[in-house]
């Protein structure tokens, strides 16, 4: 009995997804999608794989990356019907890309400041392609905060930034009491963006990353309040508003306990 011919995973999964958009025999779910239908699951996927990696579950991180992975097989296929690229087109544009960036690495540039290296190498990328302004390429489509995060880390670049975390402290304080003198909906909205912008500055300047620090934060808050709700008996629904801070802030003394 022959053996059949064993290919490298990525192969295999290549296969399967071209099997999956068959025009004549393949799935027909993903026969009807394109780049903008999957790109709400790809942002998806990348968010799983990052729940995962703070779970510290090995095996859920492999589940999630596969999960990813599949995501760029899944684009790439779409393009290759179209006849714009193919799997090996999008690897090879990476690798190109991370050898010309790391000249330290795979070349014979030896530079005294890697970090700036790199980013003269980044902006020479984005004037080649038309992109004058330092804040060319930051995707609209981030999370806020760190879309915010990721302007400011670029204008610091160019030397626009606080010296030090005092600045960005002091303008929380302004743009707090320039909420409180807002005088009209459209004003408080602009406001409250302001002081966002501010408190993810500060955080930048703390070396906190404000998305992944609000992330804990939402976290920890799902966790206090399912435990306050427990202590209710079910449901925090009809307790006054004294009895409610007091199951919170029993819950927050149990989990100072050792």
């Amino acid at each position: 009995m022959a053996h059949a011919t064993l290919h490298p995973p990525i192969d295999r999964l290549l296969a399967v997804m071209a099997k999956l958009r068959d025009p004549h025999d393949g799935c027909e779910w993903d026969l009807a999608q394109s780049f903008t239908t999957i790109a709400p699951y790809t942002i998806e996927e990348a968010y799983e794989v990052a729940e995962a990696i703070a779970g510290g579950d090995p095996a859920a991180i492999c589940d999630e990356l596969g999960d990813l992975l599949l995501q760029v097989v899944f684009h790439s296929q779409i393009a290759a019907d179209a006849g714009i690229f193919g799997f090996d087109d999008v690897a090879t544009a990476i690798s190109d890309k991370m050898e010309r960036r790391h000249p330290h690495i795979f070349g014979d540039h030896k530079a005294d400041d890697v970090r700036q290296q790199w980013e003269q190498i980044k902006a020479d990328e984005r004037a080649a392609d038309g992109l004058k302004s330092a804040l060319s390429g930051v995707a609209l489509s981030l999370p806020a905060l760190l879309r915010a995060q990721k302007l400011q880390s670029r204008a610091a670049r160019v030397g626009f930034d606080w010296p030090d975390e005092a600045g960005p402290r002091d303008k929380i304080t302004e743009e707090l009491a320039e909420v409180a003198t807002a005088t009209s909906d459209a004003a408080r909205h602009e406001e409250v963006g302001d002081l966002l912008f501010a408190v993810v500055n500060y955080a930048r300047h703390l070396r906190v990353d404000a998305e992944s620090a609000l992330r804990d934060a939402n976290t920890k808050f799902g966790r206090r309040f399912a435990a306050m709700e427990d202590r209710a008996g079910g449901s925090l629904a009809g307790l006054s508003l004294d009895a409610q801070e007091a199951h919170w802030l029993a819950v927050k003394a149990s989990e100072r306990r050792p």
